[in-house]
């Protein structure tokens, strides 16, 4: 049984703070007291190197460090934690598919297929490589309230000579879950790879990496329990193989020589140079196991109730103009008629409620929705209806005379 008051009692920040309400955890989640208490045993009672000292401390770090790959590989339904590299985050782990790999697989002809509901960091590298190799960029066109569109998709890739694909597996604005798995299907037809940013989806949602057939994937721990700064790209081992690391340095080398030959470690770690971010893969761990725990299908059902119910009370106010009104997934985006977001925004604040207002980092979505600035609602499994309707009553009586007070 999915009992949210039993789980808040798991994060210590209710406690701290029993006055909040939060509703921004697409920009980064609570942490539960075991991935507290997974970084704190890492500075407390077992700081130590990995794969360096020959000492009890650091044969227990590293075994630890290297059981999440199997923890992180079994949330996700992979078969190979040598598919598991750990990175600073999504944006390293994007950064790493555009820059290490395509790099070095895109020519002149070549086409990069986007969508105009992208994320910065799933956009971003893509430009500065289709600079590098002269391929092209084009953009899938979508529906209009935002939804992928199969029937354009296939269009494209008939059209242009597309190598790489590259999308948000859930859209961190609208909320939309795109059909990953026959994107796979369709573009390795035409002999492309699909790159799917999963930051909004793998914290919500059943992510299955074998049935999707995805090259690519992916994601941030922070938005999933974790610890900030850590990161997971999941990639297939053929793929990781023909990928150059971005670093180099310490602990990813076998051996070198004054000549400059290098021999590099084997896949993963050969992209992991230097000491990595060692308490946050030790606090991933806890959240993997955490998320699993509870059943990622019974953290998508709670999302889905709380967005439903929450949608259905604010499309209620005729003031509110609410732009994923079929949100799939843990979002909504909406705003106040005659008031600006971040005005909202920080009026809801000073209730003590807390939302993301602005872009969103998503800043050619206006191209879709009319609008560059919305507030966004995020909930998460420890959210409430009770929550909701805190949130819903606070904007049903927002006026703008209220809002400049809560800013002066």
């Amino acid at each position: 049984m999915f009992d949210v008051d039993k789980i808040r009692k798991d994060f210590p920040i209710f406690k701290n703070d029993p006055g909040l309400v939060y509703f921004d955890s697409a920009a980064t989640s609570f942490k539960p007291q075991c991935v507290i208490d997974a970084v704190n045993d890492f500075y407390t009672r077992h700081t130590a190197n990995i794969h360096r000292g020959d000492y009890d401390n650091s044969f227990i770090v590293s075994k630890d460090y290297d059981d999440t790959r199997k923890v992180v590989s079994k949330l996700l339904h992979n078969d190979d934690p040598d598919q598991i590299v750990f990175t600073a985050g999504a944006t390293a782990s994007l950064n790493l598919v555009a820059y290490g790999y395509f790099l070095d697989h895109l020519k002149e002809g070549d086409v990069i297929l986007l969508t105009l509901a992208e994320h910065a960091s799933n956009i971003l590298p893509w430009f500065e490589v289709a600079k590098k190799t002269k391929a092209r960029i084009e953009y899938i066109p979508l529906n209009e309230d935002g939804t992928f569109n199969i029937d354009n998709y296939k269009e494209c890739l008939d059209k242009y000579n597309v190598r790489a694909v590259s999308l948000p597996y859930v859209s961190n604005v609208l909320g939309y879950i795109n059909p990953i798995k026959e994107i796979c299907a369709l573009a390795h037809e035409k002999g492309a790879l699909v790159n799917a940013d999963g930051a909004q989806a793998v914290p919500h949602i059943k992510v299955d990496v074998m049935d999707l057939d995805v090259d690519f994937l992916g994601f941030s721990a922070h938005k999933m329990l974790g610890p900030s700064g850590i990161g997971v790209l999941y990639a297939k081992k053929k793929l990781l193989e023909e990928t150059t690391p971005m670093m180099n340095g310490g602990g990813a080398n076998a051996r070198f020589n004054k000549d400059g030959e290098v021999i590099l470690k084997e896949i993963p770690v050969r992209f992991e140079a230097g000491t990595p971010n060692i308490e946050g893969v030790l606090g991933l761990k806890k959240a993997c196991e955490y998320l699993m725990d509870l059943g990622m299908d019974n953290i998508r059902k709670h999302d889905d109730e709380i967005v439903r119910y929450l949608i259905g009370k604010l499309s209620t106010l005729d003031n509110v103009k609410i732009y994923n009104p079929r949100s799939e997934c843990s979002i909504v985006a909406f705003n106040v008629e005659g008031i600006f977001a971040q005005d909202v925004g920080s009026y809801l604040n000073s209730l003590g409620i807390a939302v993301r207002t602005g872009n969103h980092c998503a800043k050619v979505i206006d191209n879709i929705i009319g609008t560059t600035e919305t507030i966004r609602a995020s909930v998460y499994l420890y959210n409430t209806k009770e929550e909701a309707d805190k949130l819903y009553g606070a904007i049903r009586d927002v006026t703008l005379e209220k809002c400049i007070g809560a800013i002066i």
